[in-house]
Parts: structure tokens; sequence; C-alpha cells
């Protein structure tokens, strides 16, 4: 398909800032339509400023499912009976910290933004990606953004992890249940990227487990997830990343983006009782 012709579009969800930013501006900037969600107005005027004619603000929180639902309404009548080239399902939070004494319902929001959400924002666009026979060209790509928190885990990062290992699963069966449609599921997961979901690592509260025995680990996790992010990937390279996959001929089905690959291929690999030992020295959790 040439740029510019309207089979080139996107939905990416997350769009403020970040990846999901940056992923709108490099498509924008190679000619696809794109619409960008995000959950403030003034978010929404700020980013059809600095992305221009090709990007349309799309206003929702992807909990909401019925705000979700106008938000594709409003992209299906702007593609005049055409399909969706590629919805990204980007938007996410980070929760953190230990497990036997983290609220509850801090764990239900994470679950609830980012694998609900996954669930709510695929089901509202899947009929412009192609489930919807009547419309016309190509179907489209769902690309859901993972993290190589979905294939390891680490202290302190459960309700994280919970939510990417979910939405590995969720993908694979996904891509399955799609085959009929032509719909490719395909997942990418990033290791320490420049963005601010890890900036605000700083502003971690730890106090709530000041009286148990994870108050120091949790400042070493603290230090160490702002440095990883801090010397990640940056957006604009995920944002490049991301093109390449919505338009290579036969993409995998998962891909991995990391500053140093050979170390993100090498830790699954380790013996799960070594990195426990390994986590658990470098922590302060073993002796």
């Amino acid at each position: 398909m040439p740029h510019g012709t309207i089979e080139h579009s996107a939905v990416v969800t997350g769009a403020s800032t970040g990846i999901g930013w940056a992923a709108c501006k490099v498509l924008a900037d190679n000619g696809w339509r794109v619409f960008g969600s995000v959950r403030k107005q003034a978010d929404a005027d700020r980013l059809a400023v600095e992305l221009g004619e090709r990007f349309t603000p799309l206003v929702f929180d992807v909990t909401d499912e019925a705000a979700v639902r106008a938000g594709a309404a409003q992209v299906a009548e702007a593609l005049a009976g055409r399909r969706l080239g590629a919805l990204v399902n980007n938007a996410g939070i980070a929760v953190a910290g230990p497990l036997i004494h983290l609220p509850v319902d801090d764990f239900r929001l994470q679950l609830e933004v980012n694998l609900t959400g996954v669930v709510i924002a695929t089901q509202a666009f899947a009929p412009l990606l192609g489930a919807d026979p009547s419309r016309a060209g190509p179907p489209g790509r769902i690309l859901n953004i993972s993290s190589v928190g979905g294939k390891t885990a680490f202290p302190f990062m459960a309700p994280y992890n919970a939510s990417k290992f979910g939405l590995e699963g969720l993908s694979e069966a996904l891509r399955r249940e799609l085959l009929p449609f032509g719909i490719d599921v395909i997942v990418l997961g990033p290791a320490g990227v420049r963005t601010p979901i890890w900036d605000k690592a700083d502003a971690l509260d730890i106090a709530p487990y000041a009286g148990t025995i994870y108050a120091e680990p949790l400042e070493r996790v603290r230090t160490f997830m702002a440095e990883t992010g801090r010397a990640g990937l940056t957006a604009e390279q995920l944002g490049k990343t991301i093109h390449r996959i919505l338009t290579a001929r036969k993409p995998r089905v998962r891909y991995a983006a990391a500053r140093n690959m050979l170390e993100a291929r090498i830790v699954p690999w380790i013996p799960k009782r070594l990195f426990d030992r390994i986590i658990g020295k470098q922590l302060g959790l073993l002796p």
C-alpha cells in the first residue's frame, strides 16, 4: 500500500507520552493516519499540535468501555467504510510493592488497566480491523505492547508481571481466534525504555512498607528501576520498531527490544533457582 492512503491507519492507546507518543509520531511521519488515545482533553489538544494533521486524538480511558466504543465509532466514521490498519494496545501502568502487603485494590487496578483495558479496546476495534466483513481493504494487525517483565518476573513487580505474563497468553490465544478474519496479533516485549512509567520509580512510595523486612530491598529496587529506565532504549527507537513490525511482510509473533539484546536473551534461560539466589543477594533478600 502506498504511503498516505487511508489503508495506512492505526489506533494507538496511551498516546500522551512515552512509547505511545513516539509510535504516533513515527507512524504519522511515515504517512499513516493515526488515532491516539489520551485520558485528558489537555493532552489531546497538545498532541494535535505536536503531531500535525495526520494525527487525530481520541479521549478515553481504556477501562471505560462506553468511552472506548465511542472512540471506535469516531474512527469508524473517519475511515468511511475502510478497514483499520493496526491497533497498538500500549496503554498501561506499573504497580509495585511486596505482594503480601500490597493493597488488593492496587492489584485490581493493575490488571484492570493492563489486561481488561486491552480486551475492551480489542473488542471495540476488532470490527474495524476485519471482523466486520462489510468493510473494504486488507485486515489489520493488533500489536500488544508487553515487556521483558512478561517473560521474567522480578521481586516487588508481581502486579506488573502478572499483567504482562497474562498479556502474553491473551495474545497467543487471540491470534488463533482471529485466524478466520486474517487479523494478526503480535507482541512486542521491550526492556529498559526511557519513558515516564519508569521515571515514576523515583517517586515510588515505600513508606507503607517501612516496618517490614522489605524496606531496604525496596529502596534498592527503586534505584535499580530508575537507573534501568534512564539507561534504556529511547521511546523514539521503540516507535521505529513498532513501524517496522506493522509494515513487515511476514512479521514474527513476538519481538524483543533492548539496548543489550544478548543480556535480554540470556536472562530467561538462567535456571530459576540460580536466578532466585542472584536476585535475592543483590536486593538483600538473602544473606
